[in-house]
């Protein structure tokens, strides 16, 4: 969970400027952002929808009233987040056609906007849901989400997904997530997430080290 937070401080964090960087008329350039912007926006939504499906109705169960009062919370700001994303794809779209400058500064303002919005979101369910799911949910449970979360994405992004959500995580963690996929992509798979995640930023941010979150746990 970790992981993907990070992964979304960051990308998220890290999209007002680089739109607001690109030159006008730059469509070619506008096309890599948007389509980035896609990519995270895809990962996002099957991140929201596992938790909606799978988390929320049983941390409601089996927790009692108080985790019920965290799942509204949580209910609420995935559908304020949700209103936010089509914003953004909205906005993506008007720009991407031709990287006209009053459109991008119009997406990087709805880019902000979500934000906000995640920047909390983030925080709360980590200090408030977090602790409930390690109490309520099985592993099992936990793998089933994240496996029905991986099957909703197109097979030539998994690496790439994977380096995204790795670029700032903790050896340690990387190693056990590792250790649970199949043995013939152990040996490789760390490598080659990285490896494709610095091509890929190469071209978003100009540089395979974008800057990090930094966010203290």
């Amino acid at each position: 969970m970790y992981l993907a937070h990070s992964m979304f401080r960051r990308e998220i964090g890290l999209a007002p400027d680089v739109v607001s960087g690109v030159a006008a008329g730059d469509a070619e350039r506008a096309r890599i952002v948007t389509e980035h912007l896609d990519l995270v926006d895809t990962v996002l939504r099957h991140h929201h929808h596992g938790e909606d499906e799978h988390l929320w109705p049983r941390l409601i169960t089996r927790g009692g009233p108080d985790a019920a009062a965290v799942v509204r919370v949580m209910e609420d700001q995935h559908e304020a987040i949700d209103k936010a994303t089509v914003e953004v794809r909205d906005r993506a779209a008007a720009w991407r056609a031709d990287a006209d400058p009053q459109e991008g500064e119009a997406l990087a303002g709805a880019l902000r906007r979500l934000l906000d919005l995640l920047v909390e979101h983030l925080a709360v369910e980590e200090e408030q849901a977090l602790p409930l799911i390690e109490r309520h949910i099985t592993a099992a449970e936990w793998e089933r989400m994240v496996a029905e979360g991986g099957a909703g994405i197109a097979p030539e992004q998994m690496a790439l997904i994977f380096g995204m959500m790795t670029y700032e995580g903790d050896p340690d963690t990387i190693r056990d997530i590792v250790a649970t996929m199949p043995p013939e992509v152990r040996p490789v798979i760390a490598d080659l997430a990285a490896q494709a995640y610095a091509r890929h930023a190469l071209q978003v941010y100009g540089t395979p080290t974008p800057p990090r979150t930094e966010v203290p746990r």
